[in-house]
């Protein structure tokens, strides 16, 4: 028997996962985007990444009709844009310096939150129960020196460069 959804979620927030805004461009030319912690490297030959959609979500149609989209992994400074684009407000760019992408049929990027990008285009879509999983080819990105941000628990924290464990 599956354990509650209460239970599922507080069993995967007890550990940290990076935090992104997926953001893509609807029919109308209007930006649209969403938090995420749900991405999966999936490939590096090709490079290949799966995210996780939420079947309600308001960016969903605009990653299905121009099969593309941008993956913005957030740096620390990007709690306050995390929160804004987890809620369903209608105008989450308000503020909010982007570029469009050349590759993702001009998804935004956010690289002034990001502390690296991945301009994806959709290859498959697969249902799997309340969300839509859609693997995408990297055909483009960046990165830029700075500390990420996780998330755990309900709460956000930031980190430094990664030292090695032997």
């Amino acid at each position: 028997m599956p354990v509650p959804p209460q239970q599922f979620r507080d069993i995967f927030g007890s550990f940290p996962t990076s935090v992104s805004i997926i953001t893509a461009m609807d029919n109308d030319g209007m930006p649209r985007g969403f938090t995420c912690n749900a991405i999966c490297a999936v490939s590096a030959d090709p490079p290949l990444l799966l995210i996780s959609i939420s079947k309600t979500s308001q960016t969903l149609p605009a990653v299905l009709s121009s099969r593309s989209f941008v993956v913005n992994f957030l740096a620390s400074s990007g709690v306050e844009a995390s929160n804004v684009f987890a809620g369903k407000g209608q105008d989450k760019f308000a503020g909010v310096r982007w570029q469009p992408s050349d590759v993702a049929s001009g998804a935004p990027i956010l690289s002034d939150l990001a502390l690296a990008y991945a301009e994806c285009r959709v290859e498959q879509t697969v249902e799997a129960g309340d969300h839509l999983l859609a693997i995408a080819r990297v055909d483009g990105g960046s990165t830029f020196p700075r500390d990420a941000l996780l998330y755990c628990r309900g709460e956000y924290s930031r980190r430094a460069g990664l030292a090695a464990v032997s």
